[in-house]
């Protein structure tokens, strides 16, 4: 299962960075998916960090095919030499008969987006901890609250935040919020942004969770489950 997680994992960024409007952009996401600053990149392809800057900062002209495959390939083998945690996580994600009924939406941006335009597409109020909205959001995972509390072990929970933590966190059918946030702090991994759908007004546990794991905490007003999709999936 792992070789074959490590050679879909491997298609699925190739093919996200030469079908990408932005090439570079997108091999910095995946970069820092893994964890991996340019300069221990440079020094598994044997170049210059900053060509791996120009690159990314669209200096250069877009990395060919060759370039692209050398640069998964190297992303890969220092993830194996760490581990393969990020490649495990991969493999987690496609175990759909575990969450199939939690996950209401899953989606990976090609290239990172500003935590505004999440909360827009939510229509959202930030309820605490504006000023921790710095980091770029890299995907999203929308919830099925109930189920997941009911359902879900720890294991099966850390399989939400998909390739990476720099996520929303998206929860559904919420009626105060503190379950969901209960989990997360049981969990120990802190998303980007946490959003509540479906609460009329959110506890105080939960907001006073948020703020002691600084995590921003927005509530979406979007009346229906499938209006929320329609605003996210617009991304």
């Amino acid at each position: 299962m792992f070789e074959d997680a490590k050679e879909q994992l491997a298609k699925m960024i190739a093919g996200e960075v030469v079908l990408s409007d932005d090439p570079g952009q997108t091999l910095r996401k995946w970069r820092e998916i893994f964890g991996i600053s340019q300069t221990d990149l440079a020094h598994h392809l044997s170049i210059s960090p900053s060509v791996v800057s120009d690159y990314e900062g669209g200096r250069r002209k877009s990395p060919g095919s060759s370039t692209i495959r050398k640069v998964v390939e190297n992303l890969i083998e220092i993830d194996i030499s760490r581990g393969g945690k990020i490649i495990h996580s991969f493999s987690h994600r496609f175990a759909k008969e575990v969450i199939s009924d939690v996950v209401l939406d899953l989606k990976e941006f090609p290239v990172p987006i500003p935590p505004k335009r999440l909360i827009d597409a939510v229509q959202g109020d930030i309820l605490v901890n504006e000023e921790y909205l710095s980091k770029e959001i890299h995907g999203y995972t929308v919830i099925d609250s109930i189920k997941a509390i009911l359902n879900l072990n720890s294991e099966e929970f850390l399989k939400l935040y998909g390739l990476s933590s720099e996520r929303a966190l998206i929860f559904t059918k919420v009626s105060t919020g503190r379950s969901p946030m209960i989990a997360i702090k049981v969990q120990g991994i802190i998303p980007s942004m946490v959003v509540l759908h479906g609460a009329k007004k959110v506890d105080e546990i939960a907001v006073q969770l948020a703020e002691l794991q600084k995590i921003p905490l927005v509530l979406s007003p979007i009346e229906t489950l499938e209006d929320l999709l329609n605003g996210l999936r617009s991304l």
